[in-house]
């Protein structure tokens, strides 16, 4: 008998029991090249002795001391190691086990920043539409995806929100980049005003959209242009870089390419790469200082925050990336994977667009490419393509309701920044044969 409460509970999966650099293998010994990292988080692929060799060593040492009553050498290394490449400013790591713990410690930490300089009136967080920040309740909440919030919308706080940054599909046809950027932030603008700028705590994007949209980068300006707007106002800006961030984009952190520095950046998947469970929020100093001089303590907390272990592991990771040219070898190789997606679906007549940055792309299908008409959503077109990719021996990320939360479908590639050229062409044509298979039936 099965006891496990699986995500979907009417799905057969194969059993994983090895991995192997870029592939998993399940129970049949079927291998299956890792073109998404999972949900992007494998980055180092699997098997990394280095990192298992790190985990082993703190096992032995200390697997485990509360934080209430320690620190430990793990958690200070990495949080140094941390900081050290971190955006301007950045001062402080709060660990956490996860992606939705980052953004959820971010949010409470904002409102707190703001009792502590005793502007309690700060109340509201503004966040974007199709937007995916975690399923806690309130990640869930400042989120934007439809489907995911609304059976739940009873539980969440009210949190306001603006378009997305999807110039694929929302700017008009007359609209240059800039101009279509510039309407978006006027649009937050609006929203802060109509608010009242004195009651807004933050505002809350991911650098470049992962799940909910597919890989979608802002149009140029926009973020430096978001980054006016809330020093105007004295408005926090959150960037969450739980799934774009840690190279995933080809720099360290995704917002350096943007020009511009966050007061908070969540990061997790590619901090640790999927070894052990961690997450982080990095605070600029005078974020730690006003609690610090203020009540003294952040109330938030979770049991197993700053793991020995888990930072153990997610530090192997981190020096990893230095060590093996990792990050520079993501911005280097990507563009070769931008062209190989181009070239194997780019003319092809249900692939709409192809965007992104780095190890970091989503394919967006049409019904058609002329009017970028969706397929109806009962078709499951980006479960159709997984499928058909596990058949010939590959991972990607599906998702539907790209466009509104209902309608729309793409998938997400981000393979380990450790593949191979061979295996990155292996990752086109599969993804190819995949794609084939689906529009054909």
């Amino acid at each position: 008998m099965n006891h496990v409460f699986h995500r979907n509970s009417r799905a057969a999966y194969p059993l994983a029991v090895g991995g192997e650099g870029a592939y998993l293998i399940d129970a049949t010994g079927k291998r299956y090249l890792d073109g998404s990292s999972g949900a992007a988080v494998s980055c180092l692929g699997h098997n990394d002795q280095g990192v298992i060799e790190a985990i082993k060593r703190q096992l032995d040492t200390l697997p485990y001391a509360h934080t209430s009553f320690f620190s430990t050498e793990p958690m200070e290394a990495l949080a140094d190691e941390l900081i050290s490449r971190a955006p301007t400013g950045m001062d402080r790591v709060y660990f956490v086990s996860g992606g939705s713990e980052a953004v959820e410690a971010a949010l409470k930490l904002a409102r707190q920043y703001f009792v502590e300089l005793g502007q309690t009136e700060r109340q509201y967080v503004i966040g974007r539409r199709q937007s995916y920040h975690g399923n806690t309740l309130g990640a869930l909440a400042v989120g934007g995806n439809m489907w995911r919030r609304e059976q739940f919308k009873p539980l969440l706080v009210g949190v306001h929100h603006v378009a997305a940054c999807y110039e694929y599909r929302e700017r008009q046809p007359a609209e240059t980049l800039e101009g279509y950027g510039r309407r978006l932030v006027q649009e937050l603008e609006n929203e802060i005003q109509r608010l009242g700028p004195e009651k807004v705590i933050a505002f809350v994007a991911e650098t470049v959209v992962g799940a909910t949209l597919g890989a979608v980068p802002a149009v140029p300006d926009y973020f430096r242009l978001v980054r006016e707007v809330c020093d105007r106002h004295g408005i926090l800006l959150i960037l969450d870089e739980v799934m774009c961030g840690m190279g995933r984009t080809g720099s360290l952190y995704a917002c350096e390419q943007e020009g511009i520095v966050p007061d908070m950046v969540c990061i997790a998947k590619g901090l640790g790469a999927g070894y052990q469970p961690i997450g982080a929020t990095l605070v600029q100093g005078r974020i730690h200082d006003a609690v610090q001089s203020g009540s003294g303590f952040f109330q938030h907390g979770h049991t197993y925050i700053g793991h020995a272990v888990a930072c153990a592991a997610a530090l192997a990771v981190q020096k990893a990336f230095v060590e093996r040219g990792l990050v520079q070898r993501v911005h280097a190789l990507g563009v070769g994977l931008e062209a190989r997606l181009r070239q194997r679906l780019g003319d092809h007549p249900n692939v709409g667009d192809i965007r992104g940055r780095g190890f970091f792309w989503g394919v967006e299908f049409v019904a058609d490419r002329a009017t970028k008409q969706t397929f109806a959503p009962e078709m499951k077109v980006n479960a159709r393509v997984k499928s058909e990719a596990l058949k010939v021996g590959l991972m990607c990320y599906p998702m539907g309701g790209t466009v509104d939360g209902v309608h729309g479908d793409h998938v997400l590639i981000a393979p380990p920044y450790i593949v191979t050229e061979a295996q990155l062409d292996e990752l086109a044509d599969k993804l190819g044969q995949a794609v084939d298979a689906a529009f054909a039936k």
